[in-house]
């Protein structure tokens, strides 16, 4: 049931285009950090292994915007892919608020 003045192209519009835009500026961000950094709270196997996901989120974001681009917005995301992505971005916040507030070597 739509309670909503908007059609349903206009409405994926309104909402998931801001949202895959979040996610790629947040992967973004997140993978510079990873790249340029050495994280001293986490061992390189754990930066690597957090890049890696970053990276493959990044892929995955890149084929949803094209499909939604190529669709002209008529195309959703389920939430099982949306979910994950933003564990991710959670995940990365948790580790960039951790790097600011780590002593300078």
């Amino acid at each position: 049931m739509r309670d909503s003045n908007l059609p349903g192209t206009d409405l994926l519009k309104t909402v998931l285009e801001p949202l895959l835009d979040d996610f790629q500026y947040w992967f973004k961000r997140s993978r510079d950090l990873l790249e340029k950094e050495k994280l001293s709270f986490m061992s390189n196997q754990e930066q690597s292994d957090l890049l890696l996901r970053v990276k493959q989120a990044q892929e995955e974001l890149n084929t949803a915007k094209m499909l939604f681009s190529a669709t002209d917005g008529q195309v959703g995301i389920d939430m099982a892919t949306l979910m994950p992505w933003h564990q991710l971005v959670t995940e990365c916040w948790n580790v960039a608020m951790r790097f600011r507030q780590a002593p300078e070597v």
